[in-house]
Order: structure tokens, then sequence, then C-alpha cells
């Protein structure tokens, strides 16, 4: 569960990611620090529906998309998306943080919480037993205007999710006992999120560009208000705002909609509506400029400038978004000054409320340089832009963009079932393609007024977030506390009627993927699975590597410099060409081992052109080479002297003996040493067709995907034998603890983890992989959440995971908590694992664990990206390529004592390493 539009998204810090790539375009609500999340108020939004079909009774339906209003006002779209065999639902209540009372900032995010917790019958326990087995995918958020809560399950479980929501639709139980029980939980995830200084940098933005206003808060909440809160108080927050006629429910994915139609109404029809409360009018200042310096413990600074910007309701929106989008571009002066060397990236971003938003232009900068003189930089482009307008080339290309955008985002169900609701629900729409049909009217005398108006430096508030560096990591042999649980057992509970038949199937799901595989002459093995859900297709490729082996010594480093080269264009166009051209299909295109491409279908051979044109001919010239290894060596001075980068190594320090080729690292001195020959040597080293798999995926035929593929990648010749890229077998590590400080947190964040003697071949890897489901694989329902969370409070979150590859393999679990707690959380786990390896699992936890499993199959089949990854990690594996079908049977058969005996053989409880980063835990 998530708080707020702030959802510790922290700025990548290369050049390459930060100038536009495709976690940039695709997932359009992110942004380079954060994502602010609102709605329109409900009067606005009522008054838009009049005229829409979604805001009368009765039902519309135009191509895949269905929808109708119920008389108790609960509006409802239902949209068919085919890609694999799952439903995603979205309900959004229109209440947020916005409509908190005063003085308790995170009302609406702890209702969130309690939702969980328990409605008239359906108990907390039951609820989260039947989301583990219908595949734990589920969340929830609280935005500062909308509250949403979504599930992600196979097709044939739609009805368990539509009875989930319509029980807790109906009422909560809200009890003090429940709610003392859930405050230690998010007072752990306030703690998460003030240890962050890009959220503390969040929160002091909104306070002065919003002053005075209900903008002027997030939605998180204090631990103090938390303090103060009651039961009785969360109650009469529900009973005033979640309502069928203060919602609206989104439902996407392979179904018939009618049919969908026709159950949400069975089960939400006869829920009564009731008066909403007044919401607060909201009356807008003029920001006061003003400048302000903060610290952080990211490995590079961040200089930024803030300036407010218009609302969803206001008619310049569209405008501004195609000026965000332009002054974004790797082709417009603010990314220009990463080439010119005079930034480590450089972006636009545009983050909206309804009545105004926040738009943000933000550069990188390495450690000890001079943030003031590239602050002056970045004011200078805008007021450039200001005053001289922009290219009408560039808005070309945005608008373009914006449209291929739409299309892609039929590509994730989740994506599109996020897509319906940010435009209803957040935005006040009637469908996401109102937003596109705005940015196309929009033209170049309506961008340059815009950036006119709201590119105003008078009023902008301006700041420097610094990296500090850490203390020296203190690292000691073994785990120094010791602290005792007796084990509780679990009360096994009995299901609802409507879930109980449904979840207790445990059948292998039938995939949906069956590629067609092709081993090309040169030895690319070519993966073709043609989808038809929208008019695009995706090139996603991955050539076998291993820098830790490959780097000739004293040349560490030498993979990064190589891999933000790429940026740089061909060698037959220099970054602005091969950029216009892929401006002009609105393509995106990234280079390296890892490789992609995403294209409308129509330009498909036109974008895998310039992939391989950038994949197989890279510019490679000096003087880009000056540029960003001066860029990479900046970057690796903050870097070896930051938390996050130190609790990395300490990790491999402790797992691996001494020498082991992980250890290696860049430092300033080798990448600093660096010639450019030595760079393309590394490049024709490492770049081979023989080690390289491609996934075409999307609107094509495998006849058509080989063709192409062959004319731009065939001349592709590898070189001399094949190099080693697998990692050697290690040792069982020995146990071991190290703290790296890290002033800026409040809150610990722990890794425990050790080495396995298995590898990815062994038949115990899936009894494994069932336990550790029984253990920590589904939020409330496994063993360490109900442990260390539901039942203590200990910590926010909890994951465990076991990392096994051909080599070599890593058991670990994560968490966070207060320093005080690190020792005793730590207890509770290793206590957990000792458990699995002496007890068999109750009969009615493995069955659930085997449920959750075998939907998550269908479920991680989802988009086209997820079945892309999924393919190419198979083959680096050296899997089958249907392995997920052959795994579910293997679960199925599994018995208790083959999970017990899997944990006392590969498990060593005792050796676990400790890394924490924060405060000494105490």
């Amino acid at each position: 569960m998530t708080n707020s539009g702030y959802r510790n998204l922290r700025p990548r810090v290369s050049p390459k990611a930060a100038a536009g790539g495709k976690w940039v375009r695709r997932i359009k609500r992110s942004s380079i620090l954060w994502k602010i999340y609102v709605i329109l108020p409900l009067t606005c939004l009522l008054a838009c529906s009049q005229s829409s079909p979604g805001g009368s009774n009765g039902s519309e339906q135009g191509g895949n998309v269905l929808r109708a209003a119920l008389d108790n006002g609960l509006r409802v779209v239902i949209v068919r998306n085919p890609l694999a065999p799952m439903v995603t639902t979205v309900v959004n209540y229109l209440v947020g943080s916005n409509e908190t009372p005063v003085g308790f900032p995170g009302m609406a995010h702890a209702q969130e919480h309690m939702m969980f917790r328990g409605s008239p019958g359906l108990s907390a326990k039951q609820l989260a037993d039947i989301t583990a087995a219908m595949g734990g995918m589920f969340d929830a958020d609280t935005q500062q205007t909308v509250t949403q809560y979504f599930f992600g399950v196979p097709a044939e479980d739609l009805n368990v999710a539509l009875h989930i929501e319509a029980i807790r639709m109906r009422g909560v139980l809200d009890s003090e006992r429940l709610w003392q029980e859930e405050r230690g939980a998010i007072e752990q995830e306030v703690a998460q999120d003030l240890s962050s200084p890009e959220y503390v940098f969040y929160t002091k933005l909104l306070a002065r560009m919003f002053r005075g206003t209900v903008y002027a808060h997030d939605a998180l909440g204090t631990k103090a208000s938390f303090d103060k809160t009651t039961g009785a108080m969360l109650k009469k927050f529900y009973d005033s705002w979640y309502a069928p006629n203060n919602a609206i429910m989104v439902i996407v994915g392979d179904i018939k909609p009618e049919e969908a139609l026709a159950e949400v109404k069975k089960l939400f029809a006869h829920i009564p509506a009731k008066k909403l409360p007044p919401r607060e009018q909201l009356h807008l200042e003029p920001v006061k400029p003003e400048t302000f310096q903060l610290k952080t413990d990211l490995s590079v600074g961040l200089a930024v400038v803030s300036l407010r910007t218009p609302g969803y309701d206001s008619p310049d929106y569209a405008a501004v978004q195609v000026l965000a989008d332009v002054l974004s571009s790797r082709r417009g002066d603010l990314y220009g000054l990463v080439p010119e060397g005079k930034a480590l990236f450089a972006g636009f971003d545009f983050n909206t409320l309804p009545k105004a938003g926040i738009g943000q232009a933000v550069a990188g900068f390495a450690q000890g340089a001079d943030a003031e003189h590239l602050l002056k930089e970045v004011e200078a482009v805008l007021t450039k832009v200001a005053s001289g307008g922009v290219d009408a080339d560039l808005v070309e290309a945005a608008k373009r963009r914006r449209v291929a955008d739409a299309e892609f985002q039929k590509n994730s169900v989740f994506g599109l079932a996020m897509a319906w609701s940010q435009a209803l629900a957040v935005e006040g729409r009637q469908s996401p393609q109102d937003e596109v049909t705005a940015v196309e009217q929009v033209s170049v005398d309506d961008v340059n007024r815009a950036a006119r108006k709201y590119l105003d430096l008078d009023h902008a508030v301006v700041a420097v977030l610094r990296p500090q560096p850490t203390g020296k990591p203190l690292s000691s042999k073994g785990f120094g506390g010791t602290e005792s649980f007796t084990p509780e057992q679990t009360t096994k509970v009995k299901l609802p009627e409507w879930a109980e038949k449904a979840l207790h199937r445990l059948s292998v799901p039938a995939s949906v993927v069956h590629p067609v595989v092709t081993t090309l002459p040169n030895g690319i093995k070519l993966i073709v699975q043609p989808e038809d859900v929208s008019n695009t297709v995706s090139v996603y490729g991955h050539i076998q590597n291993n820098p830790d082996l490959q780097t000739a010594k004293g040349q560490e480093g030498v993979d990064r410099v190589l891999d933000q080269l790429f940026t740089y264009g061909t060698t037959s166009m220099d970054r602005l060409a091969f950029q216009k051209a892929l401006d002009s299909i609105a393509a995106d295109v990234s280079a390296g081992t890892d490789f992609s491409l995403e294209v409308l279908a129509e330009h498909f051979e036109r974008g895998l052109r310039l992939l391989a044109d950038n994949q197989l001919h890279p510019g490679l010239r000096q003087k880009d080479f000056a540029v960003v290894q001066q860029q990479v060596a900046g970057t690796v001075a903050g870097e070896l002297r930051s938390p996050g980068y130190l609790v990395g190594r300490a990790k491999n320090m402790g797992l691996f003996p001494e020498g082991d080729p992980t250890q290696r690292q860049a430092t300033v001195a080798t990448v600093s040493s660096l010639t450019l020959q030595e760079v393309k040597d590394y490049y024709a080293k490492v770049f081979r067709p023989d080690l390289t798999a491609i996934v075409v995926i999307g609107r094509v035929t495998p006849e058509q995907a080989r063709a192409e593929i062959e004319k731009h990648f065939g001349s592709w010749k590898a070189v001399g034998p094949k190099p080693d890229v697998l990692l050697p077998p290690v040792p069982a590590n020995k146990p071991s603890t190290t703290a790296v400080p890290d002033p800026s947190r409040v809150q610990d964040k722990v890794t425990l983890a050790e080495t396995l003697g298995l590898t990815r071949s062994n038949p115990d890897y899936y009894a494994l992989e069932l336990g550790n489901h029984v253990l920590g694989g589904g939020f409330y329902a496994t063993r360490l959440y109900q442990d260390l969370r539901e039942k203590r409070g200990l910590v926010y979150y909890v994951s465990s995971s076991f990392g096994v590859g051909r080599t070599r393999g890593i058991y670990e679990v994560n968490y966070a908590c207060d320093p005080p707690n690190v020792s005793k959380a730590r207890a509770i786990i290793q206590r957990d694992l000792k458990d699995m390896q002496s007890s068999l699992v109750p009969g009615e936890q493995l069955r659930q664990a085997k449920a959750m499993l075998l939907r998550e199959m269908p479920l991680s089949e989802s988009s086209i990206e997820s079945i892309a990854e999924g393919l190419l990690s198979r083959v680096r594996l050296e899997l089958p390529l249907d392995e997920p079908t052959l795994a579910a049977q293997r679960y199925v058969e599994l018995t208790a004592e083959q999970v017990r005996s899997a944990f006392a053989k590969w498990v060593r409880p005792d050796d676990l390493i400790q890394v924490t980063q924060g405060p000494t835990p105490e």
C-alpha cells in the first residue's frame, strides 16, 4: 500500500536513463522525482459526466468499452483487453488527503490501511487468505483527492474480486483494537518516507507552492496525528466519503463486458448512496520566490527549479503538457546541458493538481560540482524558451509521441486500467483519448503563449539537494543480539462460500504465450510472439555478458562509459540527427547489452533499422567520449561514498570470498585513465550475435519479424571463441553484520542474506519457491507479514526471495524498521526459517501457496514487456520457454515433506549476513 503521489521514485542518475528513455515516456505518471496524483472536485466531475454515457443511468457500449451508471451513482467502465487471461479492477473513491480533518492530514491514508483490516462479513484473515490465493497482486494508494484499490486476478476469479470490493463498499470494521494493531505499521511507513531526502524535499515544495491550502500537504500523515487518531474517527471518515455515488469502478481484461457488468449490478446495485459533505474550496495565492538547500543520500546532487503551472481544468493544460515534453526533448536545450558536460542528466516534468500544478526543471551534478552555476544554466534555458519560443518541429514531435503513448497503453492490462482511472477519476475526463484529442489541437502559438505565462522565474521555488558522504561502514563477525519468540499457531479460518470453491482450484493454467523460435545463421536466437491488442511492435534483446569477468584489469567502469555513449548516435548520424529520426516516427530506442525498440506497427521496419544502426554502429566519437568519461568519473566519485552503494558493496563482501569478481569496482582513477580505443575494444569483445536473444512481440507475423531481423542484424558476425560470462560457484558464507551510516534516515533498511549451494537446474528450487510463498510471498497471508507487521507492527514491509542462477544462488530477506526493532525482527525471521526446516507446512497453508503460484502465471503475462522479459530470462537461465507451465505442474505435485526437506538442506538461518542502512541498530 502506498500513501500518496510520492512513491519513493528516485531519479535515475545516468544521462541515458534520465534523458527520456522508455520508462519516462511509456509510464506517463512517473517523473524524475515524484508524481502528485489528484482528482477534480466532485461537482466538476458530475458536471462533466452529464454529457457522457457513463454519467447517466443505463449503459452504452462502443468497441471494447462498456460504460454504465447504477441507480445508486456508482459509475462503471469495462474495457476488454485479451492480452492475457486476467483482469484488473480499480475502485476509485473520490476522497483523499484534501478531505481530511484539520490536524489529521493522514486520515484518508489511515482509512486506506484499515480497509484491509476487515469488514462486516469479511475478516482481515479471510481477506488476506483470499487475496493471496488469487495471486497476491493487489494494492491501494491514497492521493490528494482520490483513494484507489486495485486487484489483478485471473479472469475466472473476477467474481471473487468484485465480492471483496462490494463488501468493503458496504462497510468497514474500524474498531479501536484493529486500528491500534495497524497504527504501528503505518507509522513505520511514515518513518520510511521521512528517511528519504527526496520525500522531505517534496513536502517542503508542496508547502511553499500551495501555502495555506489543502494542496500544501500530501496524504502520508504524521506520527503525532496518528497517535491522536481513533477508530471512531476513522469510521466517521469512512461513513462520510465511502459511497457508490462517490466512486468510479474500472475493469480491464480478458472478459465479456456485458457479463462483467451484470455481476457488478448484482453485487453493488443495492448499496445505498450517501449525502456527501461539502468540499473545501481552493484559493491560491501567488508563489513567493524562494531558494533552499537540503542534503541527500543520493550519489549525485539535484538542482531543481519549480514553477506553478495550470491544473487539469485549465484550458492551458494541454499546451503546457506539450511544453513540458518539448523542454524534456533530447533535442532541446535543457537536455543539451548533458552532452555539453554541464549536467549529468536533465529534464522537465509537469505534475498536475486540479486547479494548479508544478513544473520542474531538474538537472543532476556530481558531488563537489558548482550547483549554483548549473542552476543559472537551467534558468537561462527556461528564460530563452519563455522569451524566444519553441522549435515548431519539437512541438510536432511531442504531439506524435502523445498519440503513440495512447496506443502503447494497451500493452499492459494493469497499465490500461490505471490510464482509464487516471482519466476518469483523477483528471475528470471521459476517456484517455480526450487528452490525446486536446493535445492534437495544440498549436505552436499555444505552446509559446504557455511558455511566456508559466516559465515565470520571478515566482519560482529553487532548491539544491547536495549529496553528503556517509561514514565508514562498521563490520563485525556474526550477529550480536539474540531474542526469543515463541511460535504462534495461526488459526485456520473458513472462507466465504463465494470464495471457497474458486480458490480451492489447483489446476495448471493455460499459457497464452506460444512463441515461434528460430536461430539465425549468425547465432541470434529469435523469439516471435504475435499480439494484436494494439497497433504496435516491441523488440527486446539481451546479450549475455558479465562486466566483472570481461573487463580488463584497470579498466573498471568501461561498460558504464560505453552504455552512455550509445545515446550519442551512430557512425552515420550524430546525436541530434538520430533523435530526430526517432521523433519522426514516435519511436523509442535503447541500445546496449539490453536493447529495445517500441514503435507503431506501420513504422516497424524504420524503427528496427534505427535500432540496428545504434546497436551495431554506435558513434563512439572522441568528443563525446571526453564528456561521458568526465560524467561517469564524477558519478563514481559520489557513488563510492554514498550509503546505497556501500550497502551493496557490504553485501558482496559479506557473501562472497575475498577476490570474487563481483567485488571489483570502478573508481575515479580507472574511469579517468580509459581511452576511447579501450572502449571500442570492450564493445568488440562483448557484443556478439551468438550470445544474443531477441524477442519481437506485437502486431507482426513470425515471417515478417524474421525477415526484418535478418535484414538488419544478419550481417552481424562474432569474432573469436565465446567468452565465459558465468561467475564461478562460491562456498557458503559466514555470518557477519555491517552497519552503513546514513544520517538522512530515521529508519533502518535491513538486508539479511546468505549464499545457497544449489543452482537453477536443481529440482529443489521449486520446493524452495513454494516454501517461500508460505513464508513471505503474499502480504498479510504469509508468515513473515503476519508475525512482523500484522501482529507486532515492527515493520511496514518485509520481502523474501530466492535469487538462483546457473552457478550461484542467494536467499535474501529485506525489511525496514526503527533501530530498536532490527534485532527483534531478525530473531522472528530466523525462528520462522527454522520452523520451515523442522515442521511440515499445514495442508491449508500449502494449498494457499500453491494457489498463489499457479495464479501468478497468468498475471505474469499481463503486459507485453513482462512477456518479453520472461522469455529473455528463461533464455539466460537455459530453461525451456514453456518453463512456467512445467513449473506449475511441479508445484501441484509437491508435498509438505519436500518443502521441509529443501529448507533443511539448503537454508542456514544462523549464517545470514546482516547489512543495515541508517542509524546504528540498537
